[in-house]
Formats: C-alpha cells, sequence, structure tokens
C-alpha cells in the first residue's frame, strides 16, 4: 500500500474511532441523513471501509496462530473483520451508527 492509502486508512479509523457517544445518539434520533452525508458516506466512507475491511482480514489470517494460542480468536474476529464489515455493507447509506450497534 503506498502512503497515501495508508493515510487514507488511518484517518477513515480515528473518524470512526473518536465519535463520540452524544453524535451517535443524535443520528440515531435523526430519522433521515442528509443528501451530503449520503455521498460522503458513498463516495469516500465506504471504499475505506473495504479496504479497512480486507485490510483487517489480512492482519487476522496472517496473526491466526498467535491469537489461537492465546484464546482471542473471537475477539480479533470481531475488532478485525466483523466491525469494519457491518460498517461497509450492513449500515445505512449516510448513517454513522450501523444496525447493530442499534440493537445492543
Amino acid at each position: 500500500m503506498g502512503k497515501r492509502t495508508v493515510f487514507f486508512f488511518v484517518l477513515a479509523l480515528v473518524a470512526m474511532l473518536g465519535s463520540s457517544p452524544a453524535v451517535a445518539q443524535q443520528q440515531r434520533m435523526e430519522a433521515r441523513p442528509s443528501g451530503g452525508a449520503m455521498v460522503a458516506d458513498a463516495l469516500i466512507a465506504r471504499p475505506l471501509l473495504a479496504v479497512a475491511t480486507v485490510a483487517g482480514t489480512a492482519v487476522f489470517l496472517v496473526s491466526l496462530p498467535f491469537t489461537a494460542l492465546g484464546g482471542g480468536v473471537d475477539t480479533a474476529a470481531e475488532t478485525l473483520i466483523k466491525t469494519p464489515a457491518e460498517a461497509t455493507f450492513r449500515r445505512c447509506l449516510g448513517c454513522t451508527v450501523s444496525r447493530r450497534a442499534d440493537e445492543m
């Protein structure tokens, strides 16, 4: 991966992890995301999250023997594969919270 790709990958992760609970609650209350949020999600966030899913899968597979020895396979799979995959493919366009987060 080039430096630019890594930069955008890290930027996307920081943006996802930096969301405050108040913003998430406000988004849940908002019935429909704005058109700008949908466009930004479709053109920027979803492709970056797809790359994060593929990269997380690669890291998971490389670290699997060591993770299995430590007994943390489920946690690693949840963090590296399931979370970015759900953010990419399961949440509505323009939403910042996945359906799974709403169900919890």
